[in-house]
């Protein structure tokens, strides 16, 4: 049986400390070779899981551990996989293509890329400040950025930084924000659309 506990002592000089299962129970003794992830040291109150065996006295003690901040950064890498940056990819890449078959002008493609790169620099600076504790950009900022047309840049950006990715509300504004200018862009090939791009961009 596998449980999950924290921390409760520690003596890193010696290697070793206790940890106690979620909930109350049982305290077992925890030594940094039943760690799998020899990098990272233990500290009090980190969450880990673990097995339980005896030792010769019939004392808990904890065997095959591993931090959960580790296997939770773990499944954020295979949740996010590579998909959101091919997808990306593609779209740019759709665009591009539509671009050179005079279906679109240059500037849809450009106006993609600009909003795109602004977009991955907001999450950026985001990310870095719910690390540090300082100024947060705000959701609605994302969002709009998205809607124009830097969504491209945001699944890059959700994938390379796994910044956004679990906060379940705000993927749904965000999947919501890239139909809504699909749809805008579907709407631009056809040709009253396009008429109106030429006339936009004409005026």
């Amino acid at each position: 049986m596998r449980y999950q506990g924290r921390v409760v002592e520690w003596h890193d000089d010696r290697g070793f400390g206790f940890v106690v299962p979620n909930g109350g129970g049982e305290r077992a003794f925890l030594h940094i070779k039943a760690f799998r992830a020899r990098s990272h040291r233990p500290a009090v109150d980190q969450l880990v899981t673990y097995t339980v065996a005896r030792d010769a006295r019939g004392r808990a003690r904890a065997e095959d551990v591993a931090f959960v901040q580790l296997i939770e950064l773990a499944n954020a890498r295979r949740e996010t996989g590579g998909w959101r940056v091919l997808l990306a990819g593609a779209f740019l890449l759709c665009i591009t293509l539509s671009v050179q078959a005079r279906k679109l002008p240059a500037v849809v493609l450009w106006t993609y890329l600009a909003f795109s790169v602004i977009t991955l620099m907001a999450y950026a600076k985001d990310k870095v400040a719910a690390r540090t504790g300082r100024w947060r950009t705000r959701e609605s900022t994302l969002q709009l950025l998205a809607l124009v047309g830097g969504w491209p840049g945001a699944l890059v950006a959700q994938c390379w930084l796994r910044h956004k990715i679990r906060k379940a509300s705000f993927q749904r504004s965000f999947w919501f924000t890239v139909i809504v200018n699909a749809a805008v862009l579907v709407w631009l090939l056809t040709p009253t659309g396009a008429k109106f791009l030429v006339k936009l961009l004409g005026a």
